[in-house]
């Protein structure tokens, strides 16, 4: 195995995550140089031990791994531009940035005309996650490069999910879990809102939750959807929406952030018969695309 404490890495972007990334790298002896577009937050790094480059371009100069942790689409386009001619001719740049799937596909196919090689690798990290290298990261993109780069990506993180050469894939993937832990804030927001209302407190209330998962029913459920299995009913669509009614009388004037959307959905498909079926049925209209671009 080749010497990978002896290596230089650049690290682009130096936010809560990308910060905590360079704090794990400097803790196992490497050489990093940031760049972030506000050089306050890369000169907190200096202290540490990182060189601080005052752009993208002198960040990669000599570096033979380049991570982008930048806030979107357009700042990664931008920062690949600024970078592109300095690159050493092996370096590899590695994209932690949570983006759009179109976008990134198009930028994995530029940057491969372009002789840049690249890997999408976003994270289910937190900062603190990312400084103990602990959590998730998912990558996509070419084999060769993969196979280049996993054990530099195993050592940031606890596990390594290489989801194969579609570009866009990792893209995709990052999007259905932040789907999900934004869906479970915005839940969480609403129990507490009918708490509120009840003259329950937040700690009493989310105390159901100590004993009550309802994460283990995404295996059963998600597949049932998956399958388009509405017919079999555990929990009938009509029902649910009595129950959501019940939710929503209860908050009163209460802010509320995915009830009243889940209901307006609801609503939807119960006027179009579909009351009798298993509220899973919520997702009919995605199976059919699905299938129908099969």
């Amino acid at each position: 195995m080749r010497n990978m404490r002896a290596m230089t890495i650049a690290f682009l972007g130096t936010g809560l995550i990308g910060a905590g990334l360079v704090e794990a790298a400097l803790g196992r002896g490497e050489q990093v140089t940031v760049w972030n577009r506000s050089l306050d937050k890369a000169k907190a790094l200096e202290a540490k031990g990182a060189r601080v480059a005052e752009s993208p371009a002198a960040a990669v100069r000599g570096a033979t791994r380049v991570h982008l942790a930048l806030s979107d689409d357009a700042a990664v386009n931008g920062v690949v531009e600024l970078m592109r001619a300095s690159l050493e001719p092996e370096a590899l740049v590695i994209d932690h940035t949570t983006t759009q799937p179109e976008a990134t596909a198009a930028r994995a196919a530029d940057c491969a005309q372009r002789g840049v090689a690249l890997l999408h690798a976003p994270v289910f990290m937190s900062p603190a996650m990312c400084r103990e290298a602990k959590g998730m990261m998912l990558c996509a993109g070419p084999e060769a490069l993969f196979q280049k780069a996993e054990a530099w990506l195993g050592q940031m993180t606890g596990k390594v999910w290489y989801l194969g050469e579609r570009s866009d894939l990792a893209a995709a993937y990052k999007l259905f879990g932040n789907a999900i832990i934004v869906t479970l804030s915005a839940g969480l927001s609403d129990v507490l809102s009918i708490a509120a209302a009840m003259k329950i407190s937040p700690e009493d209330a989310l105390g159901l939750f100590d004993r009550f998962n309802p994460g283990e029913t995404i295996p059963l459920r998600g597949a049932r959807m998956a399958r388009g299995e509405f017919s079999q009913t555990s929990f009938a669509l009509a029902m649910a929406r009595k129950d959501v009614r019940l939710m929503l009388e209860t908050a009163g004037d209460l802010p509320l952030a995915v009830l009243p959307g889940i209901a307006a959905r609801m609503d939807q498909l119960i006027a179009a018969g579909r009351g009798e079926d298993d509220m899973g049925v919520m997702a009919v209209d995605a199976l059919a695309r699905a299938r129908s671009e099969g």
